[in-house]
């Protein structure tokens, strides 16, 4: 019978991540002294709002781990920072959840998670680690921001987010799924909010112009181009009746408009809570406060539905629901916060 080993991972792994801190694998220089080219491979931070990697974190690492150990193969000295993107509500909400300290919990978290990544003996350049609530950091951040601000790219808007209740921050489209947080499940709604905007439109030529320099797949300068979202149409001012004030949209398609039949505007359009009527002005503070309204809103459709009889409930009580106005044209907006339809 033959002799029976045992993989002991712990102390073979521990043993050579130990070698691998006294003789480098990514040194700057190659065996002859000479410099060795560069290659730059970035991954997306972390946030260190929670205890802990998790497989998630990992799987999206991985590729880039890889990646890095085939350019150190062929090699190139592999600049492949890591670092914590550590300022933000989820933060300070993980802070208030275990009771302590902001700066201690998310330091805490960081040296954990930074513990975990070398247990897993990726290939990173700490020698650049990036800490978003470091001073010698976050003061590049401000001075860009001043940068922007004086050159009239950074202003103030109220406008529409989506906003976790739970968790109590706005989120990015691509953090919502299926309507819900990806951090904790909770249903997402918008919120209306006073907040800093960039004018990216500014830019938006360039943008995707130079997307046809990048070495990207198809799909991924596809989805670049569809975020941009550039697109050629014309502004319409609608005028409310009885009103001085105007309702602006924007349409690719206004030689379609004589068709339009009702408009709808969002909850949160400056003029939405002034235009409702009294059977939907419930509905629409509702939906500025971030509570789910829909049953609301499909009580009315139904009721619309249920009264109008030959005549199309949209014809009918959506005229009520929100005055009728006449149609005006106007050239080439970059926005619009309203739509119709026909």
């Amino acid at each position: 019978m033959g002799t029976k080993i045992v993989y002991n991972h712990k102390a073979i792994e521990k043993k050579w991540r130990e070698k691998w801190e006294e003789t480098p694998v990514n040194p700057r220089n190659g065996k002859d002294g000479n410099k060795k080219p560069k290659y730059y491979c970035l991954d997306m931070f972390p946030y260190p709002s929670g205890n802990g990697l998790h497989v998630g974190h990992w799987r999206g690492y991985v590729i880039s781990d890889v990646w890095s150990r085939y350019q150190l193969l062929k090699g190139k000295y592999v600049i492949h920072p890591m670092g914590w993107d550590a300022f933000g509500l989820p933060a300070e909400n993980y802070a208030i959840k275990m009771g302590v300290h902001p700066a201690k919990s998310t330091a805490a978290n960081i040296a954990n998670i930074k513990r975990q990544i070398k247990q897993i003996a990726a290939i990173y350049d700490w020698d650049m680690e990036v800490n978003t609530t470091d001073p010698e950091f976050y003061k590049w951040t401000q001075w860009i921001f001043v940068k922007m601000f004086k050159e009239g790219l950074a202003y103030e808007k109220e406008f529409p987010i989506n906003w976790c209740p739970s968790c109590k921050t706005g989120l990015a489209n691509e953090e919502v799924v299926n309507g819900k947080c990806e951090r904790c499940g909770a249903d997402v709604t918008k919120k209306n909010l006073r907040q800093w905007m960039l004018r990216i439109t500014k830019y938006a030529d360039r943008l995707l112009n130079d997307l046809d320099k990048l070495d990207w797949p198809e799909k991924v300068k596809k989805m670049q181009a569809d975020w941009i979202g550039k697109s050629y149409g014309a502004e319409v001012d609608f005028p409310v009746e009885g009103r001085d004030e105007k309702i602006t949209v924007y349409t690719t398609r206004p030689d379609t408009l004589h068709g339009a039949t009702f408009m709808v505007l969002a909850p949160e359009h400056e003029l939405a809570a002034s235009l409702a009527t009294d059977e939907t002005r419930e509905a629409v503070r509702q939906a500025l406060e971030g509570v789910d309204y829909s049953e609301g809103a499909l009580f009315f459709i139904q009721k619309s539905e249920a009264e109008s009889q030959n005549v199309s409930w949209f014809e009918k009580d959506l005229k009520r629901l929100f005055k009728y106005g006449v149609h005006e044209f106007y050239t080439y907006p970059d926005s619009a916060e309203s739509s119709t339809g026909s």
